[in-house]
């Protein structure tokens, strides 16, 4: 059986539960909106963006306010338990799995450099935590810069497991962080959270929980997307890192680094070009292609596409090829040099060393 048949098969064995799940609607996946800052507390929020899936194309609308005092910019209303179960599956695993795996698997210079930004503050650490591990890729990279070092994983997926007998992990933690950081009290020399905070429901707890983790004196590194990034406003919903609904804040350097300060940290490192990934014009260029043609067969979808439709998208796609090439030699070497100096890095990273 080929692989297009198998995959055909397999949407078709899940359509049944997507129209069961979805025959209510999608109001049961969001929780109340907010009125207040889930950051700091104020009550003066306005709407940032409105959007749809525009990677799965799964129902439903999503809203990002920002709050006016801190810059703090959120999911409001925010998916509740129910709503993330149903927009993650089939994202990073299920269906996705093997699109992600070779996403996330061909990506070891940037791994890489991660692992290299804690060179100059802890040459040698013994132990390092990986929190949002998904399969482990980071840690497989890492070693090769850190040979010495044990690195852990910790998701809540079954990506971790497969990472741990794959052999990118020592040792594969499954579950939620906080739930967790009791176990782990002061056992490593490093936890690293890579674009892991925004996908939390609560940051501040996830803050308190690698305080918990991390042994006096050793560090935190932390790279999220950055919301005051110039490319989110000049691309607007079509900014790849707003990932909507899968992340639900957007915190703004200033804020993390006060707020780990309060948490009893000291930040000794903030990079932005470092951390600034150049896919931002080619990213933008492909979803605004995506969203034109005619969609790809999705269990969510009533019924899969004809053949007529499935050649329209096909051509669509073939002709949007030179504008792609084109996103993607900008993006590389024509706007990642200049980034920083630009104000277009999309993320940051910190590093904060635990007193």
């Amino acid at each position: 059986m080929s692989d297009h048949r198998a995959k055909s098969d397999r949407i078709a064995g899940l359509r049944p539960l997507y129209r069961k799940d979805l025959a209510g609607g999608t109001d049961r996946f969001f929780a109340p909106r907010r009125t207040t800052c889930p950051w700091c507390g104020s009550g003066r929020l306005a709407v940032r963006l409105h959007t749809t899936d525009l990677l799965q194309h799964k129902p439903g609308r999503f809203t990002l306010d920002r709050c006016a005092d801190c810059g703090h910019v959120f999911q409001n209303p925010r998916l509740t338990e129910e709503g993330l179960e149903f927009y993650y599956r089939d994202f990073y695993d299920g269906l996705g799995e093997q699109r992600m795996s070779g996403t996330f698997g061909g990506r070891t210079a940037m791994y890489r450099s991660r692992a290299e930004a804690m060179l100059p503050h802890d040459p040698a650490p013994k132990t390092w935590l990986d929190v949002g591990t998904g399969h482990g890729h980071f840690c497989a990279a890492a070693r090769t810069v850190l040979p010495a070092t044990s690195f852990d994983g910790l998701d809540f997926t079954d990506g971790v497991e497969l990472a741990a007998r794959e052999g990118r992990v020592d040792h594969a933690w499954r579950g939620a962080f906080p739930d967790l950081a009791p176990e782990l009290a002061a056992r490593y020399d490093v936890v690293s959270m890579f674009h892991y905070l925004e996908h939390s429901t609560d940051p501040d707890r996830e803050l308190r929980a690698a305080h918990e983790a991390v042994r006096p004196g050793g560090h935190l590194v932390v790279e999220v997307p950055d919301p005051r990034s110039r490319y989110a406003r000049l691309l607007g919903r079509w900014w790849l890192p707003w990932l909507q609904p899968q992340h639900l804040h957007f915190v703004p350097a200033a804020n993390l680094r006060r707020r780990l300060t309060e948490r009893g940290f000291t930040v000794v490192a903030e990079q932005h070009a470092e951390a600034h990934d150049p896919v931002d014009l080619l990213a933008a260029v492909w979803l605004v292609l995506d969203r034109a043609a005619p969609r790809e067969d999705a269990p969510w979808l009533p019924e899969p596409p004809g053949a007529l439709r499935r050649g329209l998208r096909a051509a669509l796609l073939l002709a949007g090829v030179p504008a792609l090439a084109a996103a993607a030699l900008l993006d590389r070497f024509a706007v990642r040099p200049l980034s920083h100096r630009l104000g277009l890095s999309n993320a940051y990273r910190l590093v904060a060393r635990r007193e």
